[in-house]
């Protein structure tokens, strides 16, 4: 299972991520959770400290494999990154890609060549979960990464803003062959933001996320987030089951 988690900034992409994977763990999956955002925000959702060299930052390797000098390896040798640069955090192998995608999908800048093929080769010929946080754009997600991608998950919370954008990404997704979409509403409060999110969409979302004050302290504090949560445990598992019956 290969999925994107998408949105507007601030709606909870990370923090839906970390969730995700963490759960995904104890169902007994092997998870790998890619920071692609260039905020940099799911190693803090997991719990990590101190985070790895970013991919972006090793800067001999992807010279090696990649090119330099304005010659590109547009398909460099990557097949033995995802085993040797991550960390596992409570189970979970986090890959963190740093700041990416600089200058657009058209970059052809080593490090975008690099990065990319990672990406194409997690998504295409990897057998483990992959959930990748992304930042609110899918530029990163070319035709070809696209195909290999089982489910673009858009978060949107209660407002305008977060469902607009979601409208945005899903007329790129159309674009490059990604017909899976699906949204979970995150910082839900009560019935009106449920019926306001329900007549906006038109759709049955994969869950709704209650509004948690711990959650908000976590990210504050940049702490890790935990499911412990009785109503957010529960919104998890409905979403992960959601997912998985969806692409079954």
């Amino acid at each position: 299972m290969k999925v994107a988690i998408v949105g507007k900034g601030g709606v909870g992409k990370s923090t839906i991520s970390a969730l995700l994977g963490t759960y995904g763990v104890e169902r007994g999956r092997e998870v790998i959770a890619i920071d692609a955002d260039p905020d940099m925000n799911l190693s803090s959702c997991l719990g990590v400290k101190n985070t790895a060299t970013p991919l972006i930052e090793l800067e001999d390797l992807i010279a090696e494999r990649a090119g330099g000098g304005g010659l590109v390896k547009l398909n460099p040798k990557v097949s033995d990154i995802p085993d040797k640069f991550y960390q596992k955090v409570n189970g979970v192998k986090l890959m963190v890609f740093g700041t990416v995608w600089s200058g657009g999908s058209g970059c052809t800048c080593p490090e975008n060549a690099f990065l990319r093929e990672v990406l194409n080769h997690l998504m295409l010929e990897r057998d483990e979960v992959v959930v990748v946080d992304m930042e609110a754009g899918i530029e990163h997600l070319g035709r070809g990464t696209g195909e290999g991608v089982d489910a673009l998950v858009t978060v949107v919370e209660p407002d305008r803003r977060s469902l607009e954008t979601k409208w945005r990404i899903e007329e790129l997704a159309e674009d490059i062959g990604l017909a899976k979409a699906y949204t979970v509403c995150n910082k839900v409060r009560g019935v009106e933001d449920r019926e306001f999110l329900l007549e906006a969409l038109q759709e049955e979302p994969l869950g709704f996320i209650p509004y948690n004050e711990e959650i908000r302290t976590s990210s504050r504090r940049g702490e890790k987030v935990s499911p412990d949560d009785g109503q957010l445990r529960k919104s998890i598992k409905e979403i992960w089951a959601g997912l998985v019956n969806e692409l079954s």
